[in-house]
């Protein structure tokens, strides 16, 4: 009777793991395009070729503006950056810095940009600020860095 509890507890805990399938680590790109509240950021950086980028090893840190974010931006500049590419991708670049920065590995101070541009970040307790945007959701895990959503669009001073 042992025997026979034991077999069918066997059969069915490789039935299960038959069912399980390893899970690949997504990219930075694809963490952001399985939030609904990136999706602009998402389409954003699918149109200025950075998508791809992301997708490649990194590691990358992404502070990554919210749909709301976005919508705060006037509708000039963003006409501007929709319909100039290069200048687009300049913007979104200065948004990710090569390395990966858990919030809790931010130390005040000044960051290189992607773009090359320095950014400021800051943090006081939990909360974690770049330039003057406030990671509202930190430390979303990729496969190849971490992304932070903040509440502004960072735009890079050349592009003011």
């Amino acid at each position: 009777m042992l025997n026979r509890r034991f077999l069918i507890i066997v059969t069915a805990l490789t039935a299960l793991a038959g069912c399980a399938t390893p899970s690949n680590p997504v990219s930075v790109a694809d963490a952001i395009a399985a939030k609904p509240q990136l999706s602009t950021l998402s389409s954003l950086l699918a149109k200025s070729g950075l998508a791809d980028s992301l997708k490649e090893s990194g590691p990358f840190t992404v502070f990554a503006p919210s749909n709301e974010a976005f919508a705060k931006v006037p509708a000039k500049i963003m006409e501007g950056l929709t319909s100039d590419p290069a200048k687009l991708k300049a913007v979104l670049s200065y948004h990710v810095i090569a390395g990966k920065l858990m919030a809790a590995d931010i130390k005040n101070g000044n960051s290189k940009t992607v773009n090359g541009a320095s950014i400021a970040l800051a943090k006081a307790g939990d909360f974690v600020t770049v330039e003057e945007a406030l990671v509202q959701t930190p430390d979303i895990r990729a496969g190849n860095g971490v992304v932070h959503i903040v509440d502004s669009v960072l735009l890079p001073p050349a592009s003011r």
